[in-house]
């Protein structure tokens, strides 16, 4: 078990690559092996989207704020 504190991880910018805009990152939990699954908290500021790109094993998006469209 890893537990971290609410805000102990730093913040990243979202990458030019995956997102158009002022995008937050803040992780949540890493995958540790043999897992393969990650969790973060993304922040879209208006304007800002997802660039369009691909998750081969499949993704979980949950929209705790506002409206997301897929």
């Amino acid at each position: 078990m890893d537990i971290k504190r609410s805000g102990s991880q730093p913040s990243a910018r979202g990458s030019d690559e995956y997102f158009t805009g002022t995008v937050r990152i803040d992780p949540l939990f890493e995958a540790h092996d043999p897992a393969r699954t990650s969790g973060a908290s993304i922040t879209f500021e208006p304007g800002a989207r997802t660039a369009w790109h691909t998750h081969p094993l499949g993704q979980t998006p949950i929209v705790t704020v506002g409206c997301g469209l897929v």
